[in-house]
């Protein structure tokens, strides 16, 4: 039998993983930074899938086709941005040359991403409690 994981648990696990994200980005980590942001926004995707459809969510780590399944109207900065950090994430995933990846992500660089992941996660949030 496989339980469907309830949308409230979705959301607070995604607010746990962005709070981590800030953790890293505090302590300079911007690569997991990167990656828990990434995350953040799965797990609220995946809570609107879940309200959305009564069924658990496919094993995907893709944001844009996590929204495109629900059919979300997503406003056009939130889209791009999804979109970005889809392409982004990966190889915070699966790094090929670390050193590379720790010139690439900057301070301002990862804070910028975070603040739009944060703001992300908050439109996710209004939508599922429209549902």
């Amino acid at each position: 039998m496989n339980i469907i994981k309830a949308p409230q648990e979705w959301i607070k696990q995604a607010e746990y993983d962005i709070e981590t994200a800030q953790v890293m980005l505090d302590s300079e980590r911007y690569i997991y930074c990167v990656f828990m942001s990434h995350l953040s926004i799965e797990k609220a995707l995946k809570a609107l899938y879940v309200k959305k459809s009564s069924k658990n969510p496919s094993k995907t780590h893709s944001l844009v086709y996590l929204a495109q399944s629900i059919h979300l109207e997503l406003p056009e900065r939130i889209k791009e941005f999804l979109e970005m950090l889809d392409e982004v994430s990966v190889p915070t995933r699966y790094p090929e040359e670390l050193e590379k990846l720790l010139k690439e992500y900057t301070e301002n660089r990862t804070k910028t991403l975070l603040d739009k992941s944060k703001e992300a996660l908050e439109w996710l949030k209004k939508e599922l409690e429209k549902q």
